[in-house]
């Protein structure tokens, strides 16, 4: 997409000027559409779905929510980011850390909208909590007017980050997010959804390993095959700083209750790690997304360039996974840098 075109759009749709973030424009894609990580520099927590032909991508900036787009998942490297969420109120203005974009029913006749649920606070530790803004129409960036306070404990006193929604195959939904206070330090909390914007009865702490580090359950993601009624919940362990973050995976048959601990199965090894040979190090913190043509399942994740500790380096990836023969995701080993990736099957062709 041309920079002319996507400051066009982005005037259409209300970021109006001045509300483009500034980039660095990277290598380009190659001519059969095949590109290289990452799709964003600066991209930690990447939200990156596929929807009416466009790939959306977000990532955590701290400050507002920024998204971009493209119509090849290559081209989102060079794509402008608008800001598609704001807010003025000291109370929630800082701290803005993994937006993610959900098309649900509102209820009441109006139809589908995009819900951007985010985390944000004053800025003291520790006040994050985690909201939800409302799309005007069907247009996932935008725009948004905030919604509500997701209440993940009856008081509001407890620490939440990185929420987001998991939907059973009967349609029942339920939130599930990074809170506190935990045996783990941090750790996974559910509770039911009565609509996109309200949690309803008791939370549940979710009991999940660490695979020995003690501190850190984050980042939780909600992911399904087409046609098995196992449900996988994929999560980040470790600090998000280190070499070592990780995702691990819970999973739920169709028939049990979310809500029952009993019904959840812990997976014992990581699912996906560092890739030392490749000098990809801490992938985590995903999204899931399907290919243009439906027929093929991909993970976008953000990966560190080197072991020493800190959150900069953090930048927005993507590559395609597969499923094993058991039903469970093989998300294989992070690819490097310097690895040409395939477009997702049924993009258009470069240069249409």
């Amino acid at each position: 997409m041309s920079r002319v075109l996507a400051m066009a759009l982005g005037v259409l749709i209300g970021c109006g000027p001045g509300r483009a973030s500034a980039q660095t424009v990277t290598t380009a894609e190659s001519p059969d559409g095949s590109f290289r990580n990452p799709l964003k520099v600066h991209g930690a927590d990447p939200w990156l779905m596929h929807h009416d032909g466009w790939y959306y991508l977000t990532a955590t900036t701290g400050v507002d929510v920024q998204m971009r787009k493209a119509r090849r998942l290559g081209e989102l490297k060079d794509a402008v980011d608008y800001v598609v969420w704001k807010d003025d109120d000291p109370s929630r203005n800082r701290d803005v850390w993994a937006p993610e974009f959900h098309r649900l029913d509102g209820g009441t006749g109006i139809g589908p909208r995009w819900y951007l649920y985010f985390t944000a606070s004053d800025g003291r530790e520790p006040h994050h909590r985690m909201y939800v803004a409302e799309s005007a129409g069907d247009d996932p960036m935008g725009p948004y007017t905030f919604k509500a306070k997701l209440l993940t404990d009856p008081k509001d006193e407890f620490y939440a980050i990185d929420g987001t929604v998991l939907t059973m195959p009967d349609g029942s939904r339920y939130f599930v997010w990074c809170g506190r206070p935990s045996t783990a330090g941090q750790g996974l909390y559910i509770s039911r959804m009565t609509n996109p914007w309200t949690l309803t009865g008791p939370r549940l702490y979710l009991e999940v390993d660490g695979f020995g580090c003690e501190h850190v359950r984050e980042g939780p993601v909600a992911l399904r095959q087409d046609g098995h009624d196992r449900t996988f919940l994929i999560y980040s362990a470790c600090g998000a700083d280190t070499p070592d973050y990780k995702l691990g995976m819970l999973s739920i048959a169709a028939g049990d209750d979310p809500m029952d601990p009993a019904g959840w199965k812990q997976h014992t090894e990581p699912v996906f790690t560092r890739n030392d040979a490749a000098k990809v190090y801490g992938p985590g913190h995903n999204s899931f997304f399907r290919s243009p043509n439906g027929r093929e399942d991909w993970i976008a994740y953000h990966a560190k360039t080197d072991t020493n500790r800190g959150y900069a380096d953090r930048s927005a990836r993507a590559q395609k996974f597969t499923w094993n023969a058991d039903g469970t995701p093989n998300f294989g080993k992070p690819v490097g840098t310097d690895v040409d990736v395939a477009p997702p099957s049924g993009e258009p062709k470069p240069g249409r």
